[in-house]
């Protein structure tokens, strides 16, 4: 009921103001015209004026309660609004930290997910074809399976007639190039995680500078003067902290990944090593 009255607001006041004007015309009517009935009318169109002051303020009222809820909008609404009164121009320099940052961290967590796979089972069927003499299929196994599991194996069966110390230094030396490999664009991360902090500092430091610059036009310390400029520093400050704790969340989540393949690498070089010696023999 009170939101259909707060839609209609305007049809309800104009149907206030008729029934009161109908009482009041009723009520001039209805009493006798004499004279001494003028201070009466006098007081009835004041009771009407009230009434109507009454009503005015019960719809502000409402409208203040429920109306400005509903109009202040999501999260996103606030957020645009932090951002617009953080310094849209400077704003926009921690956005684009954020947004290559993340695109470097989705970059690395698709391609450490491919690089996936289930090392164990992948070993064995190789150590099988290796018991079982059959070289070239090991190799094609390697080749058709992605990761670097697979191409540290193949590196290594590629040099299997040679010595066992040129196939441990073959898979070692391919095993750091792989390792390289997974950890490819981090050192970006990295230096947008430094940078989004170093940017709201920066922002801490320009809101101050706003700040004595309108004290010293104002000639005076006006603490409307003063919030506004600090409030322009910790909402930059706010948002490059939230920017680097964002990324890196991302980033440890990256090493874990980059640590879990690089131990993959190691035990399946030992494997590989072993199942190389035994047909060597």
């Amino acid at each position: 009921m009170t939101r259909f009255f707060l839609k209609h607001r305007g049809l309800a006041m104009g149907i206030a103001t008729l029934a009161m004007c109908l009482c009041y015309a009723t009520d001039v009517n209805s009493a006798p015209n004499t004279t001494p009935n003028k201070p009466t009318t006098t007081a009835t169109a004041a009771d009407s004026a009230d009434l109507m002051e009454a009503a005015t303020d019960t719809v502000s009222s409402l409208d203040a309660e429920e109306i400005t809820p509903e109009e202040s909008g999501g999260f996103h609404r606030v957020l645009k609004q932090k951002f617009v009164e953080g310094g849209a121009s400077f704003m926009s320099f921690v956005a684009i930290a954020l947004v290559l940052g993340l695109a470097f961290c989705i970059e690395r967590i698709i391609y450490l997910s491919l690089s996936e796979i289930d090392a164990k089972k992948f070993m064995k069927e190789i150590d099988a074809k290796i018991e079982a003499g059959d070289i070239e299929g090991a190799k094609t196994q390697c080749r058709e399976t992605r990761g670097p599991v697979a191409s540290i194996c193949y590196q290594g069966l590629l040099r299997i007639d040679t010595s066992i110390e040129d196939i441990e230094r073959s898979v070692a030396a391919y095993g750091t190039v792989q390792a390289a490999n997974l950890e490819k664009g981090c050192s970006w991360i990295t230096l947008f995680i430094a940078m989004a902090p170093s940017l709201g500092f920066l922002g801490t430091v320009i809101g101050m500078v706003m700040a004595f610059e309108q004290i010293q036009l104002a000639g005076d310390i006006n603490p409307t003067i003063v919030a506004a400029g600090m409030k322009v520093a910790l909402i930059t400050t706010i948002f490059g902290i939230i920017v680097a704790l964002i990324l890196q969340l991302f980033y440890n989540y990256i090493l874990s990944k980059v640590d879990h393949l690089t131990s993959q690498m190691e035990e399946s070089a030992i494997t590989l090593l072993d199942s190389i010696l035994k047909y060597k023999k």
